[in-house]
């Protein structure tokens, strides 16, 4: 029995070597296929490669590249040694790749490209164990000499050790030094370490085994049973987020396709129709992105179209609550009558069956198709899908679920049936284990809101150095507490209700700490609090409470007339003055990502009081604002 991802792999190639696993290309260039057994020989060759560069068990190296098709042969190799990766993505700010590089004393870095290749070799001076940068994508190297002569770190090229390895592969020594390394590996070796952000402070690297991923690998049937070798998933999403990378990991353990694409609707769709995938993951801000775009088709069709389409539409969501309702698939919270759902159900059921049938052939299909023909199922994760999605796409036939979970537990917690879908509730992963617990540390019945705790063998060995955080989030019976407040259903299904924590997750999969971009708004002298909002939105957005006194200061001494102070949260002036000072202390020159920027803006005149928005501490009470402000905040995000 196979016990690390590269044993499975080979197991998978020992009986479909000849299967396609990649399909890739570069630029315009058509898909190529590489097949399992090639694919193979590619992290064979790659690993006996890294051996020689001084690659060595136990030890780690980072990644810094986008998913391509040569970030799993590289992830592969380095796993096949008995050593771990820590990658990172592309858009990773320089002081975040200088942290991970120095925290894991990594000697060996891959880059992307050449210019990620020199921003890391900008930072050597912090990086004491820095030795060796290897460049995955060549283009734009003219002169490969002074790269080499560098004398400051050595380059190597990801071309030239794949070709040494393939060399090397045609001798029967080296097959078997890899076949050793691969045999001595175990399931609680560590796989990889996850970096979570450090806006709060120092980036957390959760350490992630081999059996945590394992166990979801053969878990993620009961989601959906119906995966069958060789079909296709469309890869769009970061591969060094948890997310994305157990899935490279399930295509495989089920000997099917990876196609990669980009997360951009006309690369998407493009590649959609050419490669013809069954399945795709993505965030919620995709599915938003495809709804929003049928919308603006729609206003450019004729008015009889538009009608026809919301008329269907309407029909659609109307037949399947009915649905639900006959199929036992309506939420539980508290116990119901399966007789009377299913006689308040039936007649729609069965009278508007025909014409939703109709809608799907003459209206929806414009959206479906784009899809292409073998489009089965999409996979939602990094944030929850909006009821509004959700109920978009049930009701013109195209089969999304959510998934749910956290870096630290591998990351899959649960996730929706596919073919028994409860409206916004989750089936958790069998094997594994969940409670609610209250403010007093009970557990709570089903329909009470509290934290969710979780426990399965998928939970992270801890975070790499830092065993105080680690017993911080992680408790003596191994429940993590994931920081989502949660709500159980009475056949033990559950739904998130929000966060406990002050972490936002956009819908793009984005993870936030408001606190340190709320502290820089307050460094204006015009602002005197400002709270951060946007959970499961495409964006930012913040309610600001200005400092009428300076502000009025400013507008005395521009010459500017206002009315009053309450006046001032409408003044054209004060909220060009609010948005300067908004872009000018949250901005990439203060070392804050575009995504943390905030967008929209709602002034407020009154100062927060305590025992209302504040603590007695004078802390911000975030869910009370949210509760306070709740016109106001919807209207950000409109």
């Amino acid at each position: 029995m196979h016990e690390t991802l590269v044993q499975m792999f080979d197991s998978v190639v020992s009986r479909h070597g000849d299967y396609v696993a990649q399909l890739s290309r570069e630029g315009n260039s058509k898909f190529r296929e590489i097949t399992y057994r090639q694919l193979q020989d590619r992290i064979r060759a790659f690993a006996l490669s890294l051996m020689d560069v001084g690659v060595k068990r136990g030890d780690i190296v980072a990644i810094i590249s986008d998913n391509r098709a040569e970030w799993l042969v590289a992830d592969m190799a380095v796993l096949s040694l008995g050593a771990s990766d820590a990658p990172r993505g592309r858009d990773a700010m320089d002081y975040e790749i200088e942290y991970i590089l120095k925290e894991t004393e990594s000697r060996i870095a891959f880059a992307e490209n050449i210019d990620m290749a020199r921003r890391i070799r900008a930072l050597k001076g912090n990086l004491p164990a820095l030795e060796t940068i290897i460049i995955i994508d060549e283009r734009g190297i003219e002169d490969r000499d002074p790269l080499r002569n560098d004398g400051l770190v050595s380059f190597l090229f990801y071309s030239e050790l794949l070709e040494s390895g393939m060399e090397r592969l045609k001798h029967s020594e080296a097959c078997a030094r890899i076949e050793e390394e691969i045999a001595k590996g175990k399931g609680d070796d560590t796989a990889t370490i996850i970096f979570t952000s450090g806006t709060t402070g120092r980036p957390k690297g959760v350490m992630i085994s081999h059996d945590g991923i394992m166990f979801q690998l053969d878990g993620m049937i009961q989601y959906y049973p119906n995966i069958k070798p060789q079909m296709v998933w469309l890869a769009v999403l970061p591969v060094w987020h948890a997310f994305e990378r157990m899935i490279n990991y399930l295509i495989l353990r089920y000997e099917n396709i990876i196609a990669y694409s980009k997360p951009i609707g006309k690369i998407m769709l493009v590649d959609m129709a050419t490669v013809k995938p069954h399945f795709m993951c993505s965030v919620p801000r995709i599915w938003e992105t495809v709804k929003a775009g049928v919308n603006q088709a729609l206003k450019n069709k004729k008015p009889i179209e538009r009608k026809m389409f919301n008329f269907f539409l309407s029909v659609g969501k109307t037949w399947n609550n009915a649905a639900a309702k006959v199929e036992g698939r309506v939420p539980d919270y508290t116990k119901r009558s399966r007789t009377l759902d299913w006689l308040s159900g039936i007649v729609p059921y069965i009278a508007l069956r025909p014409i939703y049938s109709l809608g799907k052939k003459v209206a929806f299909s414009q959206v479906t198709n784009k899809l292409g023909p073998n489009f089965s199922l999409g996979i939602s994760g990094g944030g929850t899908m909006s009821r509004d999605v959700e109920e978009f796409f049930t009701a013109i036939g195209v089969r999304i679920i959510d998934g749910y979970g956290l870096t630290e537990t591998s990351p899959m917690i649960a996730a929706q049936n596919a073919e028994h879908k409860t409206k916004g509730c989750l089936e958790i992963l069998k094997g594994s284990e969940i409670k609610i617990v209250g403010e007093s540390g009970e557990t709570l019945p089903p329909g009470r809101k509290g934290v969710l705790y979780f426990k399965g063998p998928q939970v992270m060995k801890g975070y790499y150095k830092n065993q105080e955080m680690t017993d911080a989030i992680i408790d003596k019976d191994g429940f993590i507490n994931t920081g989502d407040l949660a709500v159980m259903t009475c056949s033990g299904l559950f739904s998130i209700r929000g966060r406990e924590k002050d972490t936002i997750v956009l819908s793009g999969g984005e993870n936030i700490e408001p606190v340190p971009i709320e502290k820089a708004l307050s460094e204006s002298e015009y602002i005197e609090t400002a709270v951060v909002f946007g959970q499961d939105k495409k964006f930012l957005a913040a309610l600001v409470v200005i400092d009428v006194k300076a502000v009025e200061t400013y507008l005395k001494d521009m010459n500017i007339p206002y009315v009053n102070r309450e006046s001032l949260a409408q003044s054209d002036e004060v909220k060009a003055l609010i948005n300067r000072e908004i872009q000018s202390f949250v901005s990439s020159k203060k070392g804050f990502k575009p995504f943390e920027q905030v967008n929209r803006f709602s002034i407020l005149t009154k100062s927060f009081e305590v025992g209302r928005e504040l603590s007695l501490k004078q802390e911000i009470k975030r869910k009370d604002i949210a509760e306070l402000y709740s016109d106001e905040i919807e209207k950000l995000f409109i």
